[in-house]
């Protein structure tokens, strides 16, 4: 999505803006604790394409996405969205049915961190790569109760995320506001039926699980969307991607209180260094960046 274009924002609009962005992060987290809390009712695969059907659903009602007199061009990257939407869902349910949430965010966040510092040719960086290193090297110091696969599914929801944000600037670049989303969110449900049925998707499936995933769309998606599009009305893209930044902290927060997953100290010093790597590269890059 095109970043927008801001004036000198009030100071009460920004500690709104700030608050709004927080309430995201956690939202966001207390869905994927929910929808973790039912893997004992359906599976990992079921409860993905439960979440982006009726998270997309939910949308249906305020965004109705034109499709006439669209181009090749238009569809090919909403459907590259919707690929990228899709798998990056269903690699991370497939995570935290296996590791920790806390762990398989700090896992899927060095995704398209590694990618922002990959990219940069600034030295200082290199202080954030280094951290960021420490913290892998830490999670790789867990006790061997920790799934491999679920590591493994996490890295590739983190590589997943780095094409989401490149498929998600190329969509806001071909479809108004929010209906590159919605587009995006029928495809990935389209992609995600056949394994899903091939899963057995209606097995276990009640009233309770409807409601659950009904509950994890509104605030995985719903909730999310809304507060961060009205936040970036006035903050500057910098501290978003620095207030981001804390989100495995706010995962492994969810999950302790939702889930009673308890990490080792040596899992908190993990998240520690990635948190503090992506904030600190976040703001080496706000800073690079010339004045307007």
């Amino acid at each position: 999505m095109p970043e927008p274009t801001h004036s000198a924002p009030e100071r009460g609009h920004d500690s709104r803006a700030v608050w709004l962005v927080l309430a995201a992060i956690g939202s966001v987290q207390i869905g994927a604790s929910l929808a973790k809390d039912i893997f004992d009712q359906v599976t990992p695969t079921t409860m993905t394409w439960l979440r982006l059907l009726l998270g997309t659903l939910l949308l249906l009602p305020w965004v109705r996405p034109s499709l006439r007199g669209r181009s090749w061009a238009d569809w090919k990257v909403v459907a590259g969205y919707g690929g990228t939407l899709g798998f990056m869902n269903w690699s991370f349910y497939q995570a935290i049915d296996r590791i920790p949430l806390g762990l398989a965010v700090t896992v899927e966040f060095l995704g398209p961190l590694g990618v922002a510092l990959a990219t940069s040719r600034r030295r200082r960086d290199l202080v954030w790569a280094g951290l960021a290193g420490l913290g892998v090297a830490l999670l790789g110091g867990l006790p061997n109760h920790v799934n491999l696969a679920g590591v493994v599914f996490a890295a590739l929801a983190g590589a997943a995320w780095a094409g989401y944000i490149w498929a998600s600037r190329a969509t806001g670049a071909h479809w108004e506001g929010l209906d590159g989303l919605v587009v995006a969110g029928v495809i990935a449900v389209v992609l995600l039926s056949p394994i899903t049925f091939a899963d057995g998707a209606l097995k276990g499936v009640d009233a309770h699980v409807l409601g659950i995933a009904l509950l994890v769309g509104l605030l995985s998606s719903v909730i999310p969307y809304g507060f961060e599009l009205y936040a970036l009305r006035t903050m500057k893209p910098g501290l978003f991607g620095i207030l981001m930044s804390v989100e495995p902290a706010a995962a492994a927060i969810a999950a302790m209180v939702i889930l009673g997953e308890l990490l080792p100290l040596m899992g908190w010093l993990a998240i520690a260094c990635v948190v503090t790597a992506s904030a600190g590269a976040t703001w080496s890059t706000t800073r690079a960046e010339p004045a307007p």
